[in-house]
């Protein structure tokens, strides 16, 4: 192994054997502790630590990086504190997560990096969100995000690489080639030789060296940090090294040849550096015994003083008012009479302009948003206003963008992300219920994102562009979901969303954006969210409801009330899924006894299931009849509109109805 000291100084090569050792150490000490039982789990980055230090100590601290399991040198050349690493690793109250999280699976704004979780390839999306940040900001900054050759295989590593090209985003997304994906080795994971070769297709530099070699790494880095802050632009480096211990420590290493192992073993970075310093000089050859002596004694003071600490105590309350960020959003009333009559889809982009004009940190990012509009036009004019930076056409990737939005909010930015039908969420599925929906509950970080949802049926579109899809969110923590039915709450709430530090999906219906208007307060106003919205009262029955369900429930009304005279409901307009407004549905239910709970959603599981076991469980002995339900088919959305009609709930609502006033 050849080490070229470049300008680097004794003193600097020192400070790097110290940074690479010290990982080493606490390695050794951790295997013994788990052999103790006195840690539970354990993913060694012995042999790759050259990366690691490598990398961090090239880069400025307030630089972001994006590490994985066997980082740990990411973690210590950044000077976190050693009790609060080991009580994050030992589940206490006192590390990084507060117990809610494993080994590395943690963040720190503090020291500028990233959490992952166990997906491996959002990381490398969410430092793009990071990377585009600090461009948009004109910072002269790079970010770092790491994955290993296993994480290659997801898709989320081709969208980061792509969408790093096509932004020229100044992030290096760095492999950690050790050999195998837990115990698949590379040659079943792809065909290339070198897994930098794959930059060619994205149209970016690519690079491989030695992951063993400090001195390597930290050049490599060094030079390629200072190119990309001349000429932003992504890199994809690939670091070749092994790894010498199992995937974690119970997956043992029986699947590796032990020839790996004897011919990696002669390339180990803490060794080979060490002989090199003392062979130069640099070093005394009493100085490793006496700092891995100085580093033991650290490293055992802080785990015992880690062990000391009681055990986690559990507190239900803290823990499910911790999901949300606190949410301080002023509830603004128009200050003006002024009120201008607009379609649903005008009132959203009314909303959605004037956020843009009150936050210079907000961007729009989704396909054919900029000069196009998106295809419902909502953005229609936006780029002449707010230009391409910040009304930015995407590649097609849900999964990417969702992730990039949560980097840009780690670096204080504020993100709407337009799906262009709700149904191609699918996609960005993970991003949203595991990084999303979690970062804060996680790791303290908020995720400042609104992802708008155009759904519903009734427009002919089919399976695949009219599905009613906001139940496959209820059931995720973290997450708020709107849902407007008029013109002036759509405004309001959307403005409330783009305000709220929580990630919000914002539910739109396609057929009522053009079919519906209503009057709407000329400036920028917030409604709350939280709060459902009583658009009808009477005392015969209470029908709660969202979106299309509350002008099919109006119209159903009136109908009755022309042929019955005297027929008057209640009608609850949710307007906010998650969370629900328990208050008003207490009051209704103990006005009028009799609950018909009405949506365009599919009927199992839907939310209407969760609604009525509330009241249910709540507040039986004010139930006159069983609490009833009507949705839509068990079905996929069908595209013939005689089909579609049937399928919809509104076909079955005077039925139900019916049934519920002969009760």
């Amino acid at each position: 192994m050849l080490f070229d000291r470049k300008q680097l100084s004794n003193e600097e090569l020192i400070q790097l054997y110290k940074l690479l050792l010290k990982p080493r150490v606490i390695e050794e000490r951790m295997l013994k502790l788990l052999r103790q039982g006195r840690v539970s789990k354990w993913f060694s980055g012995i042999g790759q630590e050259a990366i690691s230090v490598g990398v961090t100590a090239a880069l400025e601290p307030n630089e972001y990086v994006c590490p994985l399991h066997r980082n740990l040198g990411v973690f210590t050349t950044r000077d976190c504190d050693l009790q609060q690493l080991f009580e994050q690793f030992q589940g206490k109250q006192n590390g990084f997560s507060q117990g809610r999280e494993r080994s590395f699976h943690f963040g720190t704004n503090a020291h500028h990096i990233v959490g992952m979780i166990s997906h491996l390839g959002p990381q490398l999306c969410v430092g793009d969100g990071i990377a585009l940040a600090a461009k948009l900001k004109q910072e002269k900054k790079i970010t770092v995000a790491f994955t290993g050759d296993g994480g290659t295989s997801e898709g989320d590593f081709h969208e980061a690489c792509n969408i790093a090209a096509v932004w020229d985003l100044p992030i290096i997304i760095l492999v950690e080639n050790n050999g195998y994906g837990l115990s698949t080795p590379i040659s079943e994971q792809f065909r290339c030789k070198y897994l930098a070769e794959r930059a060619i297709g994205y149209g970016i530099k690519g690079l491989t060296i030695d992951g063993n070699n400090i001195l390597e790494v930290y050049h490599t880095v060094k030079k390629l940090r200072k190119e990309m802050i001349r000429e932003p632009h992504p890199v994809l480096l690939e670091c070749l090294t092994f790894r010498m211990r199992g995937h974690e420590e119970a997956s043992g290493v029986k699947y590796v040849p032990k020839e790996l192992f004897e011919q990696w073993e002669k390339k180990d970075p803490v060794t080979n550096y060490e002989n090199w310093l003392l062979e130069e000089g640099i070093i005394s050859k009493d100085y490793p015994a006496a700092l891995k002596s100085e580093f033991d004694k650290e490293i055992r003071a802080a785990f015992e003083a880690a062990d000391k600490e009681p055990e986690i105590s559990v507190d239900a309350t803290k823990e499910q008012t911790e999901i949300y960020c606190p949410a301080v959003v002023q509830i603004r009333n128009p200050k003006s009479e002024t009120r201008n009559k607009l379609r649903l889809v005008d009132a959203i982009s009314e909303g959605l302009k004037q956020s843009m004009e009150r936050f210079p940190n907000l961007v729009i990012m989704g396909q054919d948003v900029a000069e196009y509009g998106g295809v419902f036009k909502i953005t229609e004019g936006f780029v002449g206003a707010f230009g391409k930076e910040r009304v930015r056409n995407t590649p097609l990737c849900e999964s990417g963008i969702l992730s990039a939005s949560l980097g840009m909010s780690i670096k204080g930015m504020k993100s709407v992300v337009e799906m262009q039908f709700a149904d191609f969420v699918s996609t960005g599925f993970n991003a949203i219920v595991n990084n999303l929906a979690k970062s804060y509950w996680r790791w303290s970080q908020k995720a400042d994102v609104v992802i708008r949802m155009p759904t519903g049926a009734g427009v002919g579109a089919g399976p695949f562009h009219s599905q009613s899809n906001e139940a496959w969110f209820f059931h995720v923590p973290g997450l708020k979901i709107v849902y407007p039915s008029s013109a002036e709450d759509a405004k309001g709430l959307l403005c409330a969303a783009i305000e709220d530090p929580n990630p919000v999906m914002y539910f739109e219906h396609k057929a009522l954006y053009r079919s519906i208007e209503g009057e709407v307060p000329e400036e920028y106003y917030t409604l709350e969210i939280g709060k459902a919205k009583l658009v009808s009262e009477g005392s015969d029955l209470s029908i709660i409801t969202y979106g299309a369900g509350v002008h099919w429930a109006l119209e159903e009304i009136k109908n009755r009330k022309l042929e019955r005279g005297d027929f008057n409901a209640d009608i609850l307009d949710l307007r906010t899924l998650l969370p629900f407004d328990k208050e008003a549905i207490e009051a209704t239910v103990k006005k009028t006894g009799k609950i018909l709970i009405l949506h365009e959603d599919t009927l199992v599981g839907g939310i209407g299931a969760e609604i009525s076991a509330w009241i249910t469980e709540n507040f039986f002995e004010y139930l006159d009849a069983p609490v009833m339900r009507c949705a839509s088919l068990d079905t996929p959305v069908p595209f013939a509109i005689p089909l579609e009609k049937n399928f919809l709930a509104k076909q079955r609502l005077s039925a139900t109805i019916e049934a519920l006033l002969e009760y």
